[in-house]
């Protein structure tokens, strides 16, 4: 089957409207030349198009592909993510964003500056540059994947391709573009997964009959409770690092908070918040069931054994072309969703890392100010520049192993070092700068060391069959008992070095844990002045230190008021 002229049409379409939404939002309203318009949308955008794209950010063709083949691979287990979210919106919500939102800074690391000195501002803003560079790389990558199935389209076309649409919106249009695109790409993905679940329903019979032979097969698996830490997926596991990975990405990561920051206040910003919250889950919900689909046409035939595909990232493609092929306009629309679901996540990263180089690199090395038609310029081409970096480190992409677990690594290894950084700024002011600098430091160490250290032991997925296949390839599985006791029989990981045998979700867990305890034990060592001012820190504790600072002023005489005051904006202004 191949790509027809209904699908070109189709796939076609959704590449202009991406486009004519950046060419609208260049030509209308103040025309992109503030940088409280282009950055962050004259803070006026409605809070259901937000939650819609704080939905998309991190939605990409990575998670489409990515869960999908994890459930077809190993199971449904993956689906208690979700639990994390739940638990994970409160803490973002009321924890941080209040204080991010009341200093109203376009960079969320200035934060940092103001906490804990200029040099922790820089360090971690560097680490959120890094981390979001390699995601990237992978984003771009995996819709390549599609294009290059179903469309015949090479893999450096593709991935070009992909770049050149999303860099070009996201240059000319600024954070509304990026906003509007999100929700209509957000409707595409829908689609695709949709379409997806739709043609397996059909030819099987239904969703009970989907259910019955997953459960068959083994891959309804919901009770995996095992608080070994080296198990790859459990609920604790999951739960855990699930949560510590949404919080690092919704509450402290630039590209979320800085749609926060394009709301009137606060509460709308909240609003929206909870509101991406049941969109996320019905997204993966969805995502995962379509991996449950796909196995329903598969189960007895596999085409990675059978050599039809060569790795499971490949799965939803092969599966689409597979049986929509010949439906005019089907395949179309698939591609048009994974292809959104890469540029809903790129185009929000660019023009955040814009945002932070200018604040974070650029600005204090001036020695002079810019006007702010100059300062729109120079983000717009930071926004080109960073295009063709992720670029080129997407042709690396195809030499990981699965896309989702290669994200996830990604966010785990720089996420949760950062996110301990934040946590001990918002919440407790003895901690200082040398802590917070140095536990950042040793934690990013341990984390890369834990995350790209190795070798680590082979993923070991649930048996596929071919006892279907009208050509048997391997004949070493020829029924689902010796297939079983294969699979038991690669359970021995003790070759390998325990800390390597750590399952990837736990790697911002420790990373933060690491950094948490560092940082207290040098600020406990090295003792200063604890910072005093009330803004900086979570509601509860700005309650305390204002009561706290309540009673020295009464306490204390005129002088030693002024002192405490002079001492106070010294410490962290």
């Amino acid at each position: 089957m191949a790509f027809g002229i209904v699908d070109y049409i189709v796939f076609g379409i959704m590449l202009m409207l991406s486009t004519f939404i950046g060419i609208y939002y260049r030509f209308t309203g103040g025309k992109q030349k503030t940088t409280q318009e282009y950055m962050l949308g004259n803070k006026n955008q409605g809070f259901l198009p937000v939650s819609f794209s704080l939905m998309a950010s991190f939605m990409s063709a990575i998670t489409l592909f990515g869960v999908s083949a994890e459930m077809y691979s190993y199971g449904t287990l993956f689906v208690v993510i979700n639990v994390s979210y739940i638990l994970g919106t409160p803490i973002i919500a009321y924890v941080f964003l209040p204080v991010f939102f009341k200093l109203g800074n376009l960079s969320v690391y200035e934060y940092l500056e103001k906490r804990f000195g200029r040099l922790t501002r820089t360090f971690t803003s560097l680490a959120f540059s890094v981390q979001m560079i390699l995601y990237m790389s992978v984003v771009l990558y995996t819709p390549s994947i599609a294009l290059e199935a179903v469309t015949g389209l090479s893999l450096i076309s593709s991935i070009t391709l992909v770049g050149l649409v999303c860099v070009f919106y996201s240059t000319i249009g600024g954070i509304k573009a990026v906003i509007i695109t999100d929700v209509f790409q957000s409707l595409l993905m829908f689609a695709s997964i949709y379409v997806v679940i739709g043609v397996a329903m059909y030819d099987t019979g239904g969703i009970l009959e989907i259910w019955r032979i997953a459960d068959k097969y083994g891959r309804i698996q919901f009770n995996n409770f095992n608080i070994d830490p080296t198990e790859r997926h459990s609920w604790f596991s999951l739960v855990i690092g699930g949560m510590f990975t949404y919080v690092s990405l919704y509450a402290i990561n630039q590209t979320q908070v800085q749609r926060y920051l394009t709301m009137k206040d606060y509460r709308t910003a909240v609003k929206s918040l909870w509101c991406s919250l049941p969109l996320l889950s019905l997204l993966s919900i969805s995502t995962c069931f379509s991996g449950l689909a796909m196995f329903s046409k598969y189960y007895n035939c596999d085409p990675i054994k059978s050599g039809r595909i060569s790795r499971a990232d490949q799965l939803m493609p092969f599966y689409v072309l597979d049986t929509m092929g010949n439906i005019p306009g089907l395949t179309g629309l698939f591609v048009a969703g994974i292809f959104s679901s890469a540029l809903s996540s790129v185009s929000p990263a660019l023009n955040s890392l814009a945002a932070v180089t200018m604040e974070d690199y650029v600005k204090p090395l001036m020695k002079q100010d810019i006007t702010d038609k100059k300062l729109v310029f120079f983000m717009k081409i930071l926004v080109l520049i960073y295009g063709a970096i992720c670029l080129l480190l997407a042709f690396l992409a195809q030499y990981f192993d699965s896309v989702l677990q290669t994200s996830l690594t990604i966010f785990g290894i720089i996420g949760g070092p950062v996110l301990a950084v934040f946590t001990l700024g918002v919440l407790l002011p003895h901690v200082n700068q040398k802590g917070s600098l140095i536990g950042l430091v040793i934690g990013l160490i341990f984390s890369f060391t834990l995350g790209l250290g190795g070798p680590k032991p082979p993923i070991k997925n649930l048996p596929t069959f071919t006892d279907g296949c009208s050509v048997l390839i391997n004949k070493t599985i020829p029924n689902v008992e010796q297939g079983v006791k294969l699979f038991e029989g690669l359970q021995n990981d003790s070759n390998y070095l325990y800390l390597y045998r750590i399952s990837y979700m736990y790697y911002i867990v420790l990373g933060f844990i690491v950094t948490f305890i560092v940082a207290l034990i040098i600020s406990a060592v090295f003792k200063e002045s604890y910072c005093n001012n009330p803004d900086l820190f979570t509601p509860f504790v700005a309650k305390r230190l204002r009561k706290h600072g309540l009673l020295l002023k009464i306490k204390s005489t005129k002088m030693e008021q002024r002192t405490y005051v002079e001492d106070n904006n010294h410490l962290c202004s």
